[in-house]
C-alpha cells in the first residue's frame, strides 16, 4: 500500500530541509523548494510509486526544484534592476519640453532615488494606489509608505528646482 503524502513529509522532509539549506543558505528559497517538492508529489502522486529509490528521487527533486528557483530569481532580480534603471523615461512624456537637459536631470534624479522611495512613488504616480494599498503590496506601514513617498518628492524637487528655475 502507499505511502500517503503526509507519511511522506513526515518520513523525508526534515532531510530534504538540510540538504537543501546546505545547498544554499537562503531560508525563503528553501522553503519553496520544498514546498514545490510536495506540490508536485500532490499533483502526482504515482511519480514516488515509479522511482526505484523514493529517497533519492526527492533528493533529486528537491535539488533540482531549488536550482530552478534559484534561476528564476537571479533572472528576475536582473530584469527588476533593468527595469528599475529604465523606469525614469516614464515621466518624459509628462515632460513637453524639448530640453534633453532637463529629460536627463529627471533620470537622473529618479536613479540617484533609494529603490524603497522609488517603488514607493512609481505605485503612488502610475498605479494610483493610496498609502494603504502599497504599504499592502510592499508589506510595509501606510505611514512608512507616505513617509518614503514624501522623502522622493523632496529629492526629486531638490534636484530638479535648480533645472527648472534655469528654463524659466
Amino acid at each position: 500500500m502507499p505511502l500517503s503524502l503526509e507519511q511522506i513529509y513526515d518520513a523525508h522532509a526534515d532531510a530534504l530541509y538540510a540538504f537543501l539549506l546546505n545547498c544554499s543558505r537562503d531560508h525563503s528559497l528553501v522553503q519553496d523548494a520544498l514546498q514545490e517538492v510536495f506540490l508536485k508529489l500532490a499533483r502526482s502522486p504515482s511519480l514516488l510509486e515509479k522511482a526505484s529509490d523514493p529517497r533519492s528521487f526527492l533528493l533529486r527533486t528537491a535539488h533540482n526544484a531549488l536550482r530552478d528557483l534559484a534561476r528564476r530569481s537571479r533572472v528576475r532580480t536582473a530584469y527588476e534592476e533593468k527595469l528599475s534603471m529604465e523606469a525614469p523615461t516614464l515621466l518624459l512624456p509628462l515632460f513637453p519640453s524639448d530640453d534633453d537637459s532637463f529629460h536627463t536631470a529627471v533620470e537622473t534624479a529618479l536613479k540617484d532615488i533609494p529603490q524603497d522611495q522609488r517603488a514607493v512613488l512609481h505605485l503612488k504616480l502610475w498605479e494610483n494606489l493610496t498609502f494603504a494599498q502599497i504599504a499592502e503590496a510592499l508589506e510595509i506601514s501606510p505611514h512608512t509608505a507616505a513617509s518614503r513617498y514624501r522623502y522622493a518628492l523632496d529629492k526629486l524637487r531638490d534636484v530638479l528646482r535648480p533645472v527648472y528655475t534655469e528654463r524659466l
